[in-house]
């Protein structure tokens, strides 16, 4: 699927290609957990996450999304990186090769922690065995066919899955036998026309296909959160919009979290549309006023504020 350059990127980027088209890369949060004790929100947030045991990866190294605020590299984002993206027109690797080669390539890529004085040697040990797979790190991973059968082989292998997905395959959810532990929908805007400017969708129909998934939403029987990625200067008005996205989802939580001006997303937006804490807070407050969901907590590191349905 990827050309040698785009390969050869992607590893100086420390990301691991897993088989033909999936990924892996040791998150900022389990280094901090590892070297410094510090930990992700999630960890907080979500029992029962840990930090030093979470592997990020990827089923599919590609989306049919090109978010102007995301800070993966797109096809076509520089010259001569381009790559066949969407729609998927590759034989799909099977679930237990993805599963297996990132936990390997994810022990391998975690070695070099093991002569860190800072890193205490049982959390390493543990970190070598994951109990967490997130499907996040880059892509759509509902493109791939068979998230089922990921998340049935993590199980095997001791681990909890998080999907994050864009939600423009509502069939694809619907239709899962086995469903993530929690399953992240992320929201970029609070209408079409905002929604295409933002999102950048490769798909005709990718605002009515959120909508599906949102509709869908409240029947999934599992932790379901929406991430709403704001972003200071395009996408932080029209709150009322927002909170009836919210209404119609019925998600458990709501995350407010800043746009992070970092990676290929610098290539593409200004610094100033990276929100400040406060930013976050005045929405947060505004948008909790509508919807009925409750302040539970907020983390400013990761510029993100946690409003809970209970």
């Amino acid at each position: 699927m990827l050309p040698e350059n785009v390969i050869n990127l992607m590893e100086k980027q420390q990301y691991r290609i897993v088989g033909k088209h999936s990924a892996v890369k040791i998150c900022y949060w389990t280094k901090q957990s590892l070297v410094n004790n510090r930990v992700c929100y999630k960890e907080k947030w979500y029992p029962p996450v840990e930090s030093h045991r979470c592997m990020q990866m990827t089923p599919y190294l590609g989306c049919n999304f090109h978010c102007l605020h995301c800070w993966r590299i797109h096809s076509g984002d520089r010259e001569g990186v381009v790559w066949k993206e969407y729609p998927p027109e590759i034989e799909m690797d099977d679930p237990s090769l993805i599963v297996e080669g990132c936990i390997e390539a994810r022990r391998r890529l975690l070695s070099g922690f093991k002569g860190n004085e800072k890193v205490d040697r049982r959390k390493y040990e543990e970190a070598l065995k994951p109990t967490m797979m997130t499907m996040s790190l880059t892509g759509e991973p509902t493109l791939y066919p068979d998230i089922a059968g990921l998340i049935e082989e993590a199980k095997k292998r001791g681990m909890i899955s998080f999907l994050v997905t864009n939600g423009s395959m509502p069939r694809r959810l619907e239709e899962l036998e086995t469903l993530p532990f929690q399953l992240y929908v992320s929201i970029v805007a609070p209408n079409k026309e905002l929604f295409e400017k933002l999102a950048r969708p490769k798909i005709p129909d990718a605002w009515e296909k959120l909508n599906e998934t949102l509709n869908l939403l409240p029947s999934l029987d599992t932790r379901k959160v929406l991430r709403l990625t704001m972003i200071r200067g395009y996408n932080m008005s029209k709150v009322d919009e927002y909170s009836e996205l919210i209404l119609r989802g019925k998600p458990d939580f709501v995350e407010v979290k800043a746009y992070e001006w970092v990676g290929e997303s610098m290539r593409r937006l200004p610094r100033e549309a990276m929100p400040d804490m406060e930013d976050i807070r005045r929405f947060s407050r505004r948008l909790e006023s509508l919807c009925g969901y409750a302040w539970s907590g907020e983390f400013e590191p990761s510029g993100v504020l946690l409003l809970s349905s209970k």
